[in-house]
């Protein structure tokens, strides 16, 4: 989860455009690990004025599908909404500070009918449940049950099950004072309640999103600058975006990413990666510099009939 980043004051770094992206290009709903339902992240990304939105749960398209099979009047919001997922793969080599490798792709565009992508994105699904429950499994062990704080919430949509799901758990049963706390004592890499993730490798979700027919961007990934080999790899395997507007970002890193991206010739893509733990949308929008070039390139690299307007 990356919203754990510390976060700013809006327009702290004085940076032009903070709080006026007109898109979002990377959000989470509680289809996944966020917390807002689809429609209720439309309504407060259009309210913040965004105009082309991504829901990137993680292994999961069924907020998009929901939303574009709603039935509502398409100027209810008048939001433009990319089919997206965010798929963490695992590899076996180090990445920069990522001891296990795990980096994470997103899919801008995929194809919500292209059966053999569901399936993937079925199996890494499955990989989650298995780790959700190792993980609860063993908090139970440490004589920290969530049992019944699991059992309490309702999963009946949250398919893509991750690890701020046990956090606001642990919060419910008061054994954690936030998310970070419950990542940073119990279910962080390294802490005593942590299950490895096992799944797709970085290459073969490069692989599955291309033959989807999406955009394969690589996420909130600030040491870019210092791997320019391994991204030639992943070029190599498909990769054709780079994430260099996260709203993590300090300018001088914003910066640096993209000088890698126009290097190497990658479609630069931006967002909140908005989950709900840290706040509002309005807050997280208030810290994204998105600039509409970005956003614009972004949308051309989508291919035409994959937007629906919600």
């Amino acid at each position: 989860m990356t919203q754990r980043h510390q976060r700013r004051a809006p327009g702290e770094d004085g940076e032009a455009g903070a709080g006026h992206a007109t898109a979002d290009l990377h959000t989470h709903t509680n289809r996944s690990d966020g917390v807002l339902e689809p429609e209720e992240l439309v309504r407060q990304a259009a309210e913040a004025g965004v105009r082309l939105l991504a829901i990137a749960d993680h292994d999961n398209l069924a907020a998009f599908r929901e939303l574009a099979t709603s039935g509502r009047n398409a100027a209810a919001h008048g939001v433009e909404l990319i089919p997206a997922v965010e798929i963490n793969a695992v590899s076996s080599r180090a990445w920069g500070s990522v001891a296990d490798g795990e980096i994470h792709i997103l899919g801008l565009g995929v194809d919500p009918d292209d059966e053999a992508f569901e399936a993937a994105l079925s199996r890494q699904r499955s990989a989650r449940r298995d780790r959700f429950e190792a993980m609860v499994a063993r908090l139970r062990d440490l004589d920290l049950p969530v049992d019944d704080q699991v059992e309490a919430l309702d999963l009946s949509g949250d398919d893509a099950l991750g690890r701020p799901t046990i956090a606001r758990a642990l919060m419910a049963a008061g054994f954690a004072s936030s998310v970070e706390d419950a990542f940073e004592r119990l279910i962080g890499r390294g802490m005593p309640a942590y299950v490895p993730r096992s799944g797709l490798d970085p290459a073969a979700a490069i692989r599955a999103i291309r033959a989807a027919g999406a955009l394969a961007s690589l996420a909130h990934f600030p040491e870019a600058p210092n791997h320019a080999p391994l991204l030639r790899e992943l070029i190599g395997e498909g990769l054709n975006g780079l994430e260099s507007h996260h709203r993590s970002f300090e300018p001088a890193v914003r910066a640096a990413v993209s000088a890698v991206a126009r290097d190497l010739s990658l479609v630069e893509t931006g967002g909140t990666d908005y989950h709900g733990d840290l706040g509002s949308y309005a807050e997280s929008h208030a810290e994204l510099v998105l600039p509409e070039a970005i956003a614009l390139a972004a949308r051309a690299a989508i291919q035409p009939g994959r937007i629906r307007v919600v």
